[in-house]
């Protein structure tokens, strides 16, 4: 076996973040996006002593439980990866998955609750960031996914079924209009061109929507007409804003250096279990609204009884969404986020739902917990993927809180970060996975701890 080498491989079992495992010639061999009952061709891209990784060609026989992807984009679109197994078996991959990372880094699952499914597997998102590009070398504009391994590509999606016909509708009426314009997209190896990004936001149970454009200041471009054809656009929803971010940064993210309503309010509202909360344009916000709901029900459940009276410390709030959910149930909520942004939103939306009980607080978790007065009876932690800063899980135990909600998004390092617990006088109670992601490999974790 030689890199660049084409392999035949059968998929035995899956591996957390996507990837089939079969076994070849003695080696371990990673082939992402497949699944177990798969023989696949793959070329090799990377070769070590034990392992290797393949880059995945074509099936060659089809696994037995899978079916027909539903949307005419999956395969070449890089966004969705699982579409092609039922529903039921993404649940239970995902469980052995995480069951298996939890089993190699040798930490208790305590009593383990299972997998909870999402309310809805397609047109769950309330948030998509699209892609301005071509598929090919001076082909014509496109709108959409990166195209499954390549990131100069993009794949127009104009039917996703991630989400609802108001996305497709506004969609639709953006990639013509900029087509007709003949205006060039930005092309990230030379920093040069127009239109770079298009986000649309929806607040699932309110119906607002946010459209924002993003463009780099190179051409001076009139958006009225484009903006008055999105206002006549026959929507379930109500179109409350359309932004124009200007953004010159030399990296493929999402910079905010400008940013201009056309039209509307810079904010769209959405209700999550009875409360009400404003979104900005960068807000972070689950993008699965009715499975957040699902989740942070979750969280209450976790906490149970024992919150009455006590202090909540919420670190990595974002905008405080967890926080404000439990306060009913608290004597005081203490919340923590590096983005200030978010923490403004947070105060805001405190404010809104009468919650005088919390305080959001902006700076580097690992940097700001230690200066608080207060001490915290229960600690729910929802870091990001990279997992909780190593200082900061140091003073979470200096806290010597009772109990620990552990929130997840990547249980390879929730594993690394539970170990640490454990080894300073904490243990697992209880663990259950929330779907929040179906289609793709990704799924939320909840763990309670206990002193």
């Amino acid at each position: 076996m030689k890199k660049g080498q084409e392999i035949e491989v059968f998929i035995e079992k899956t591996e957390f973040g996507g990837y089939g495992i079969g076994f070849l010639e003695d080696k371990k061999i990673f082939v992402k996006g497949t699944v177990p009952g798969q023989k696949v061709k793959a070329r090799v891209s990377k070769k070590k002593k034990d392992y290797a990784e393949g880059k995945f060609i074509e099936i060659i026989e089809k696994a037995p439980s899978q079916i027909d992807a539903p949307c005419p984009h999956f395969g070449p679109c890089g966004g969705c990866s699982t579409q092609f197994i039922p529903y039921e078996t993404q649940l239970n991959l995902k469980v052995s998955e995480v069951m298996e990372l939890f089993k190699e880094g040798d930490v208790s699952t305590g009593n383990f609750l299972g997998i909870e499914g999402s309310p809805e597997t397609f047109e769950y998102r309330n948030k998509m960031e699209f892609s301005f590009g071509d598929a090919s070398k001076g082909g014509e504009l496109e709108l959409g996914m990166h195209k499954k391994g390549s990131p100069f590509s993009i794949v127009t999606v104009d039917s996703c079924m991630l989400v609802d016909e108001d996305f497709r509708k506004i969609f639709k009426v953006t990639l013509d209009h900029f087509r007709k314009a003949k205006l060039p997209y930005y092309r990230i190896r030379n920093h040069e061109g127009y239109l770079r990004h298009f986000i649309i936001r929806k607040g699932k149970n309110t119906g607002d929507l946010m459209v924002n454009l993003v463009t780099s200041s190179q051409i001076e471009f009139d958006l009225t007409p484009w903006t008055e054809k999105l206002k006549e656009l026959n929507l379930e929803g109500e179109l409350k804003s359309i932004i124009h971010t200007t953004n010159d940064s030399l990296s493929d993210a999402v910079v905010p250096e400008k940013v201009e309503v056309l039209y509307g309010d810079d904010y769209i509202m959405e209700e999550v279990l009875g409360l009400k909360f404003k979104i900005s344009p960068f807000s972070f916000f689950q993008t699965n609204t009715k499975g957040a709901e699902k989740l942070y029900s979750l969280v209450k459940e976790f906490m149970g009884d024992m919150a009455k009276d006590k202090v909540v410390f919420d670190l990595y709030c974002g905008t405080g969404t967890i926080g404000q959910i439990v306060a009913g149930d608290a004597r005081k909520v203490i919340g923590i986020e590096l983005i200030e942004e978010a923490v403004v939103a947070a105060n805001e939306n405190a404010k809104l739902n009468n919650l005088n009980n919390c305080h959001f607080i902006a700076g580097d978790v690992a940097k700001i917990v230690n200066t608080i007065k207060d001490k915290p009876d229960i600690i729910i932690l929802d870091p990001p993927r990279s997992g909780v800063h190593p200082k900061a899980l140091e003073y979470v135990v200096d806290f010597n809180a009772k109990d620990i909600i552990y929130v997840s998004c990547n249980p390879k390092t929730l594993v690394n970060d539970l170990k640490y617990l454990e080894a300073h006088g904490y243990r697992v109670e209880r663990t259950k996975l929330k779907d929040m992601f179906p289609n793709t490999p990704h799924v939320e974790t909840v763990v309670k701890l206990v002193k």
